[in-house]
């Protein structure tokens, strides 16, 4: 009864959100009912920071790369944030054992937590072999991810491929999707689908997903930067509810593309009326050099969501 009475609760903040946001125009529109959001037990907001590798990949990446993840991580410590994602794209190919616990033990030593990691895979390739060989990487990820401490692992949707109905498209998705958290669960890892393009965009079309993944180890990758749409906010509000990790963009764009600087304290707000209790992720974008626009960003983050940097 507790659980049901949290969820209409949770519903209700949230469409006063939204409804707030868009006025009139939002009350005419059919709305995407929250079916069942993350169980908050209404607890006040909480917010921990921490910064993804992806932010760095022009020194992580390239023949001869500038910096190794060990040195992000300590940059990480060093702007006293809490955790530190780390993107799957930037570890050796040939990956030990021996190499994960070298990385936990040093994240452990910096006082960080690796707040998650990520990963590529499309789960709508009509191909087979190929969507199965995207569901094996993700479960080897899993297992990296354990190794690791790692609660939450971003995925991918996949994309409607030509010949290919979007119906199919969705049901392949999900049924990739299930088996992955029927693995992972098993490991204590979540699965948290970006709204990333493909079947994961608009806002109504991640939601048609979410609802229907049959799994409590799964919810949403919310990332600020990805609805070019006319409404991100109040897109980013819908989709609060089922956040298990949020990435933060420096800048939004909406239909025409332009890049505006994104609106932190409003980002803080959709995800204190949700009741998001976790990381929110940094992920740097822009043209800067990120070891000296990241501190920045961080910063600016922090001020706009209430939370000191820890001394």
């Amino acid at each position: 009864m507790t659980n049901r009475l949290n969820r209409r609760r949770f519903i209700h903040r949230t469409s006063l959100l939204a409804a707030g946001a868009v006025g009139l125009g939002a009350l005419r529109a059919t709305p995407v009912q929250a079916i069942e959001p993350i169980a908050r037990d209404d607890l006040a907001a909480k917010f921990k920071f921490s910064l993804a590798a992806y932010s760095y990949r022009r020194l992580l990446k390239g023949k001869r790369p500038k910096m190794t993840l060990l040195e992000f991580m300590r940059d990480c410590a060093a702007m006293g944030l809490e955790g530190t994602e780390l993107t799957s794209y930037y570890f050796p190919p040939k990956l030990t054992t021996e190499y994960l616990l070298d990385v936990k033990q040093a994240a452990f030593r910096l006082g960080l937590t690796i707040s998650g990691t990520a990963v590529a895979n499309d789960f709508c390739n009509p191909d087979k072999r190929k969507r199965a060989a995207d569901i094996a990487k993700v479960k080897q990820w899993v297992d990296h991810a354990a190794t690791l401490g790692a609660p939450v692992i971003r995925i991918f949707s996949g994309r409607v491929y030509k010949g290919q109905t979007a119906r199919e498209a969705r049901n392949r998705c999900i049924e990739a999707i299930e088996a992955c958290c029927e693995y992972s669960g098993r490991r204590g890892v979540y699965l948290a689908l970006e709204n990333h393009g493909g079947l994961s965009v608009p806002v109504d079309s991640l939601l048609s997903i979410v609802q229907a993944v049959k799994s409590p180890w799964f919810g949403v990758n919310l990332d600020t930067g990805n609805f070019h749409s006319a409404t991100i906010y109040e897109d980013l509000a819908k989709a609060a509810p089922y956040a298990i990790n949020v990435q933060v963009k420096a800048a939004v764009r909406g239909p025409d593309r332009k890049r505006v600087k994104s609106d932190y304290g409003r980002v803080a707000k959709i995800l204190r009326v949700a009741g998001y209790r976790g990381f929110v992720v940094a992920e740097y974008e822009e043209k800067g050099d990120p070891r000296v626009e990241c501190p920045k960003m961080i910063d600016a983050m922090r001020k706009a969501f209430g939370s000191e940097r820890p001394l």
